[in-house]
């Protein structure tokens, strides 16, 4: 059996094979010389004083049998019983990966396009250029996890087996220090190889994965799912898994017309804040001079309550940049994303309230369950028209469109381009105007605009007091030299496809599968992941 030595190293030390190694071997009371393999199993920054890192090192010693290499076992599936799968997200990939390895042919039908093209589609978003509604930050190979920061961390233990999705992804490409870092993160650098290398992985066994298939419609007969539409043709399975992800309004609104029960669910919108990395690393490790050569970039997570209702950072990006992460030209809607180095000079986080189901219950009677994913739908609107009139009268006289009914005027040829409101962060708590702003890594541009003021109410006066607490909390976190961008609003779905909690089937719809973050069950890569895990596991159970 290996030894297993905890040690607490300064920054310096543990970035050192060559220092760390011998220290272990010490406190093993052994040689240096006689350790045959030393492998970090943990690492983690505490950074509440001086920066340490705490490092769990497993040392083989001589002739100690040494951990058998990474393998999976992709069988041939080509013959096998199909399964349409909705998606090529988490969900949806890892659905067909295991689908595979219990002998079954995934079908993955995705309405975007393959990661390489839709890298395109994205530049050009990021130009001002336009938005194709089918391939953007949220759709196309891989789903919204692809070009984001690629955080790999759930906080539930109850999902799955959280360290064989890691190693499906460390199989695929991703390094190995996912394994063992206490917050693994692949980067929106690395991440499409990994995608392109999931898919080689289906076809070479015989899956099928379908660019440009946008779902139009499910095929119903007697009470069972066999298949979907897309546009005239018919794609048939033994199971229909759902994995179209969080922003696939369109799917909601299909099985809504159907008749297939949905619910509505409570969810949470915000602002997407940016500082200097500089100013993060200085506060959270204690030092004028920020992190130095062996620190990662910092982070932070903050939570407050705030007159009842939960504030909270959300996908906090060290060294990252803002993005624009709308599918359509009329919407304003920010996420983060950080390379694998984490090296851009900004940091950035999502700083969120809970919408609960009261405050979207005046949209129910003609949205149904619906109405939260309306209520979604007008403030990313309501975001877009305040950048697009700043931008054109340079005013801020308030908003031309209500979150309470006005209809939303269209405007799908992206027209007045995705740049979005901004306010200084200091501003924005004590609601001042600002009249210009700091540099940002939000490439297609920033316009000055008093969130504080257009934000619904209940919106805007937990996000000011919460932000004001987690300046009590990290001093200099409120300031000028900061900017909050809208609107952070795609964090999950507004609505929830309902399951079975045994079969995991939709209860009213036979072989239908709801899975991952647009059917209400994840939030985030890894869960998501493992949530489509479970979904192939169950279809075997079932369809045997």
């Amino acid at each position: 059996m290996p030894v297993t030595i905890s040690l607490q190293l300064s920054p310096k030390q543990a970035a050192d094979p060559k220092t760390y190694i011998p220290i272990a071997a010490r406190l093993a009371r052994v040689s240096d010389t006689q350790v045959a393999l030393a492998r970090v199993v943990k690492r983690s920054v505490d950074a509440r004083k001086t920066p340490k890192v705490n490092l769990t090192v497993e040392l083989y010693i001589d002739n100690e049998p040494q951990p058998a290499p990474l393998h999976f076992d992709y069988p041939d599936v080509g013959a096998k019983t199909p399964v349409v799968i909705v998606g090529s997200g988490p969900a949806g990939l890892f659905a067909a990966l295991r689908l595979i390895e219990l002998g079954y042919k995934p079908i993955v039908l995705e309405r975007g396009k393959e990661v390489a093209k839709r890298g395109k589609d994205i530049a050009r978003i990021n130009r001002n250029q336009g938005v194709d509604p089918d391939s953007n930050y949220a759709f196309g190979e891989g789903g919204a996890g692809t070009f984001s920061d690629g955080k790999l961390f759930t906080r539930s233990k109850k999902r799955g087996d959280y360290n064989r999705a890691l190693q499906t992804l460390v199989w695929h490409g991703a390094s190995p220090e996912i394994l063992y870092e206490a917050h693994p993160h692949i980067g929106t650098d690395r991440l499409p190889r990994i995608m392109t290398a999931i898919r080689e992985t289906i076809l070479r066994s015989g899956g099928s994965v379908v660019f440009g298939a946008r779902v139009t419609d499910i095929e119903l007969r007697d009470g069972h799912a066999v298949g979907v539409r897309c546009g005239d043709e018919l794609v048939e399975g033994a199971a229909v898994v759902l994995a179209a992800g969080h922003s696939a309004r369109d799917i909601y609104e299909m099985l809504h017309r159907r008749g297939v029960e949905l619910e509505a669910k409570p969810f949470a919108v915000g602002v997407r804040i940016e500082h200097p990395q500089a100013l993060i690393d200085s506060i959270q490790y204690h030092t004028p001079e920020g992190r130095g050569e062996y620190l990662p970039a910092a982070s932070y997570q903050l939570v407050s309550q705030e007159g009842g209702r939960g504030v909270y950072s959300f996908c906090m990006c060290p060294g990252g940049f803002i993005v624009p992460a709308m599918t359509s030209g009329d919407e304003s809607v920010v996420n983060g994303m950080s390379p694998s180095l984490r090296n851009s000079p900004y940091a950035n986080s999502g700083i969120v309230t809970e919408v609960r189901l009261a405050d979207f219950d005046h949209l129910r009677a003609d949205h149904g369950p619906l109405a939260g994913l309306e209520f979604q739908r007008r403030l990313e609107y309501l975001a877009h028209e305040q950048a697009r009139l700043l931008r054109s009268a340079r005013n801020d006289d308030g908003s031309s469109a209500s979150l309470r009914g006005e209809n939303r005027r269209s405007n799908p040829e992206n027209t007045y381009g995705v740049q979005a409101p901004a306010q200084r962060v200091a501003d924005f708590v004590s609601a001042r105007p600002s009249h210009a702003l700091p540099r940002s890594s939000y490439v297609p541009g920033l316009t000055p605009s008093r969130l504080n003021e257009w934000l619904p109410e209940f919106i805007s006066r937990a996000l000011r007091a919460g932000i004001s607490t987690f300046g009590r909390r990290m001093r200099g976190f409120v300031t000028n030299e900061a900017v909050v961008v809208g609107v952070e609003s795609r964090t999950s779905t507004p609505v929830r496809i309902p399951r079975d909690p045994d079969t995991l089937t939709h209860p009213a719809v036979a072989n239908l599968y709801p899975a991952g973050e647009g059917a209400g069950y994840a939030g985030g890569i890894i869960s998501a992941a493992l949530d489509g895990e479970r979904i192939a596991n169950a279809i075997a159970a079932t369809h045997p």
